[in-house]
């Protein structure tokens, strides 16, 4: 364990960092956090109202945080990984909260592995479907990166134009999900949250409007009460 609580497992080659919180009994909470940032941009109200009732653990994706920056960041690594780390920790079935970039990562874990996914929430989440016209790929900002920049050249790529496999498979996503959107604050097209919450067999929407991108950063106690109920709902 390092000096700020940051744990970390190996799998398949990759270095994986992580922090955990709770004792409780419950299904496990995975917390999936956005491009450039790492699993201690969840702290805040949502962890300690998860974990009394449930083991809770934020990941450092890889390129992110105390985790590797092993130079390939395809979608299939960044599930894989989270297939290895649950793997590593015994974790059969998981709950996950994923923002943004994270909230892929979960809807895409969620396709593959349906019955280890016990609920799903994905906070200002993206609809992966090509985009037209297609962004330019940034330069890297000057001075040192706190994140490996390649993430953030491969994720436009791959957003660009995506797998159609990940917008045709969201019907596999079987698990409840709860999609939170920012409302007219976000730079992401809401409507695209309902287009993907009709595609799913057990999912809907819920808008904290004005919040913006980052939800749970801007409104915390309104999007931490609507993951408590949620996850409470029989």
């Amino acid at each position: 364990m390092s000096d700020n609580g940051t744990r970390t497992v190996h799998t398949d080659g990759v270095r994986l960092g992580y922090r955990s919180w709770g004792s409780g009994e419950g299904v496990p909470v995975v917390l999936l956090h956005c491009l450039g940032e790492d699993g201690e941009d969840w702290r805040g109200p949502l962890v300690p109202g998860l974990a009394g009732e449930h083991p809770v653990h934020a990941l450092d994706l890889r390129g992110h945080g105390e985790s590797d920056r092993p130079g390939s960041y395809a979608m299939d690594d960044f599930v894989g990984d989270l297939r290895g780390f649950l793997d590593v920790l015994g974790i059969d079935r998981v709950i996950l909260v994923g923002h943004s970039f994270g909230s892929v990562v979960a809807y895409l874990f969620a396709q593959e592995h349906p019955a280890r996914v016990d609920r799903l929430v994905l906070e200002e989440t993206t609809a992966m479907r090509p985009v037209r016209p297609p962004r330019e790929v940034p330069e890297p900002p000057e001075g040192p990166a706190l994140f490996d920049w390649d993430v953030v050249v491969q994720w436009t790529r791959q957003r660009n134009d995506p797998d159609p496999r990940w917008w045709d498979r969201l019907p596999a996503v079987t698990a409840p999900t709860l999609l939170v959107g920012g409302g007219n604050g976000s730079h992401l097209p809401q409507q695209d949250l309902h287009l993907m919450a009709d595609r799913m067999p057990d999912a809907r929407v819920m808008t904290i409007d004005g919040a913006g991108h980052l939800v749970h950063e801007t409104r915390p106690m309104e999007f931490t009460r609507a993951v408590l109920d949620f996850l409470a709902e029989s």
